[in-house]
């Protein structure tokens, strides 16, 4: 067993096999599944190197226990003290050569509609050369000529393609609001109970929405101040008001009458969480009291002691961080996300009401699962046809080698940041929220006025 267990690993990372483990108790893959998930552990990997890349406590900890370590950096032509292998530049490169490499095979996939294409064998296989690929275009960066040009060119470029990451994330929130509403409501046509879910959870979403507004009125603000955090705090809160009314307003329901509170509470919701976030992201702001202490204002105090423990915070802090990126990645690189982003939609007689609807069952396996090989069994689920598009895959992950490489370099904080301070509080990282925030309820609006505004054009969401 464990010689056609590695049998089939080298076919896998040497040819166009399928990845799996090699235990053979574990459940049954689909190719598609283990695909992607070995593009995702790529990606993992180069985030992980630029954290340490823009860590100081990595950087003096080499320092002390790798011997000779200042003869190996000059003799790599990294600086006397590797200075060219840390900090904000140093990452700048190794994600270049990640989003080259995922912007490669963006171009390499398109048009592939099935599994038996020569193209397709490469994205699915080859695995341990794809990776050698990487790291040699990863390398390869560290020797562009005219290193500060080429700096300042790419962080454009990277705050762009960020920026574009985060769009598209909002813009497949903003569609799940509605599919979620659209499923729901088909429901209701065989049983009325999916009026009271319906009803349920829209005063759910809109007691968080409202308590969270109240909860930042109180902690991140005061009587006398913090002026910017009250007014942001009040515009939020009206702009969560401003589309729960348009979204039930009598011109909205007769071009859409799909149209309702559960999807602007959803959407409210969202926002109050990136008003807190936004807030929360915000530098400490100080005052000395009667007694010449230095105080906190504008925020509050309870987390200070946690806060403390630089350690743990940017440990925890950048799992999340990741681990959400990695899942908008993921999720927003289905078929079904992919055709919502073109505007195509299932017809509504064709939804079928679901608790878990985002949840869309997998259907009938296509083909027997391989049992030549050892270990854990794959099935070659697209022979008949693709279950994602490839090109889109490549590049919501071409996106987000951008927006990892804006987020750890602190965006254009990029001076003298860490890793360390990632989550201490950055003027950069509240208004990239805030800006966010705002973008979310754009376009949730246009979704509810565009065929206001275009009659002749045909809308469905």
């Amino acid at each position: 067993m464990s010689a056609r267990c590695c049998a089939g690993q080298l076919a896998c990372c040497c040819g166009y096999a399928g990845c799996a483990l090699c235990c053979k108790c574990c459940p049954r893959i689909r190719q598609s599944r283990s695909t992607r998930c070995m593009y995702a552990l790529y990606f993992i990997l180069i985030s992980l190197i630029c954290c340490i890349m823009m860590s100081r406590t990595v950087a003096t900890e080499m320092k002390k226990h790798i011997p000779f370590y200042e003869d190996i950096c000059k003799g790599i032509k990294a600086g006397d003290t590797c200075e060219k292998l840390v900090g904000y530049s140093a990452v700048y490169r190794v994600c270049f050569g990640m989003a080259c490499f995922f912007f490669i095979f963006c171009l390499f996939t398109i048009k592939i509609n099935n599994s038996k294409s020569c193209r397709a064998y490469i994205h699915n296989g080859f695995w341990f050369i794809k990776l050698l690929l990487l790291v040699a275009m990863c390398s390869g960066a560290f020797f562009i000529p005219d290193q500060d040009t080429f700096l300042k060119a790419w962080r454009y470029v990277g705050a762009i393609g960020a920026f574009v990451f985060i769009g598209i994330q909002l813009i497949l929130l903003v569609e799940f609001a509605h599919k979620w509403n659209k499923n729901w409501t088909a429901g209701t046509v065989r049983n009325k109970m999916w009026y009271a879910f319906l009803a349920l959870v829209t005063l759910l979403m809109y007691t968080i929405a409202v308590g969270g507004l109240i909860l930042m009125a109180w902690f991140y603000t005061r009587e006398e101040g913090c002026l910017q955090n009250k007014i942001f705090v009040g515009v939020n809160g009206g702009l969560c008001l401003l589309i729960s009314l348009v979204a039930i307003s009598p011109c909205v329901q007769n071009r859409q009458p799909h149209s309702g509170l559960l999807q602007s509470g959803l959407i409210s919701c969202y926002v109050t969480y990136l008003t807190f976030s936004a807030l929360s992201s915000k530098p400490v702001e100080t005052i000395l009291d009667k007694n010449q202490k230095n105080i906190t204002i504008c925020s509050p105090n309870f987390g200070q002691e946690l806060y403390r423990d630089e350690t743990l915070v940017t440990g925890l802090g950048t799992t999340l961080l990741f681990a959400c990126i990695l899942y908008s990645c993921l999720t927003s690189t289905t078929r079904s996300s992919s055709e919502a982003l073109r505007g195509r939609y299932a017809a509504p007689e064709q939804e079928v009401a679901r608790c878990c609807f985002c949840l869309a069952p997998d259907g009938e396996d296509v083909e027997e699962p391989d049992d030549r090989r050892g270990g854990q069994q794959v099935i070659y689920d697209e022979k008949k046809g693709t279950v994602y598009s490839y090109t889109y895959f490549h590049f919501v992950f071409f996106l987000a080698s951008l927006y990892v490489m804006m987020t750890v370099t602190n965006w254009f904080n990029y001076e003298g940041a860490h890793i360390e301070k990632f989550f201490s509080g950055s003027t950069s990282f509240f208004w990239v929220k805030m800006a966010s925030c705002w973008m979310c309820v754009l376009i949730y609006l246009w979704t509810l006025i565009a065929p206001l505004c275009c009659p002749t054009r045909e809308f469905s969401v």
